[in-house]
């Protein structure tokens, strides 16, 4: 998976979710995708509506109602949810659920597979800003998925960032679509 589609995918919170579940075979109904989630109606139906204009969900046509339509994965969805799957399978806790729907946390994960000074990183990850990679980095390295180690030979020293523990997991199921 290139690292654009991944950021357009985890711009909404809850769209790696409901791959997973869909891919889990949960009915692409609202009702059963939320209450198997978790989420909010709101922000889940955004979620929804983000993945069908992203081409990954389509409306089951000729099953549900208007008002509550059903889903189903089309061909480019069913090639990027088991990745999701996997992706949401390497999280172990609750914590860690609620880090993984930030917007960059999983882009994060991806890029950082070998070990990267904040510059390179944010060249793979062209349209966050500083602010958001720093507290991004921050709370990962404080969750303990990415490690950051100083390399004090250089002058001035610098900080190289590299995935560690579940956030292996989570790029190496990144790394198995591309």
């Amino acid at each position: 998976m290139d690292i654009e589609t991944l950021v357009k995918l985890t711009s909404r919170a809850w769209s790696l979710k409901i791959l997973a579940l869909m891919h889990e075979g949960v009915p692409g109904r609202q009702a059963p995708l939320i209450a198997a989630s978790g989420a909010g109606r709101t922000a889940f139906a955004h979620s929804l509506r983000h993945l069908e204009e992203l081409g990954l969900l389509e409306r089951n046509p000729g099953h549900g109602h208007p008002l509550r339509p059903e889903f189903r994965l089309t061909e480019k969805g069913q090639a990027l949810a088991p990745i999701a799957h996997q992706i949401e399978a390497a999280v172990r806790d609750h914590a860690g659920a609620i880090l993984l729907r930030k917007m960059w946390t999983v882009p994060l994960l991806a890029v950082t597979g070998r070990p990267k000074l904040f510059s390179q990183i944010k060249r793979d990850l062209v349209p966050i800003t500083d602010r958001a990679l720093s507290n991004s980095l921050r709370e990962l390295h404080g969750h303990k998925w990415i490690e950051r180690s100083v390399d004090a030979g250089l002058r001035p020293p610098r900080p190289y960032y590299r995935v560690i523990n579940e956030g292996v997991q989570i790029s190496h199921a990144i790394d198995l679509a591309g």
